[in-house]
């Protein structure tokens, strides 16, 4: 979560971006709990008050970088070219497993920091459990809009059963891969 500031220098978005990256490369090659905010700050060369100046928590800082990392994976589905979505909908899982194969060890470090600080809990449901749901949700629509879906379903409700599943196996340790992308896909397009 970013912080207000009130006067003096500018931010500097190159610190933002030295930060985020070294966050992640620590905390992929150590462990989240290995990691502290210290050696974020050395590692990406920058007072630990610079990082401090941009977010509150190291979860905060490494939520900033993961979600940045995903939207590198899995950008917001294209809702106005003419693949259809049930395509649409596997590729975007796909592709989101195919980041967790990568931080998904990372992302369970997050979920379970989230459970232990209420205000974490907000920002991590706020900025990024919320945004890929709405992806989801939307798409969905867009299917609907299509004749791609029926109108009789609920695309909330839908996003959310994609979602239970995709964090059931994260939480679980199970399986995420393309297989499970098409079986969640076809579940979702019978």
């Amino acid at each position: 979560m970013k912080k207000a500031t009130s006067g003096g220098r500018p931010i500097s978005t190159k610190a933002s971006s030295d930060l985020k990256a070294a966050a992640l490369r620590l905390i992929r090659e150590r462990g989240y709990e290995k990691v502290s905010i210290a050696t974020i700050a050395k590692e990406a060369g920058v007072a630990r008050q610079t990082l401090y100046n941009r977010w509150n928590t190291k979860a905060d800082l490494v939520l900033a970088a993961v979600f940045e990392e995903t939207h590198n994976y899995a950008a917001e589905p294209v809702l106005d070219d003419a693949k259809d979505c049930r395509t649409k909908l596997e590729e975007f899982l796909i592709n989101v497993f195919e980041h967790l194969k990568i931080d998904g060890d990372t992302l369970r470090a997050l979920i379970a920091s989230a459970q232990h600080d209420a205000t974490f809990h907000a920002s991590f449901y706020t900025n990024f459990v919320l945004p890929r749901e709405k992806m989801i949700t939307a798409l969905l629509h867009h299917a609907q809009e299509r004749g791609e879906f029926p109108a009789k379903r609920n695309p909330e409700m839908v996003s959310t059963f994609i979602h239970g599943a995709f964090w059931y196996r994260l939480l679980n340790r199970g399986t995420l891969d393309a297989n499970f992308a098409k079986d969640v896909t076809t579940e979702v397009f019978v």
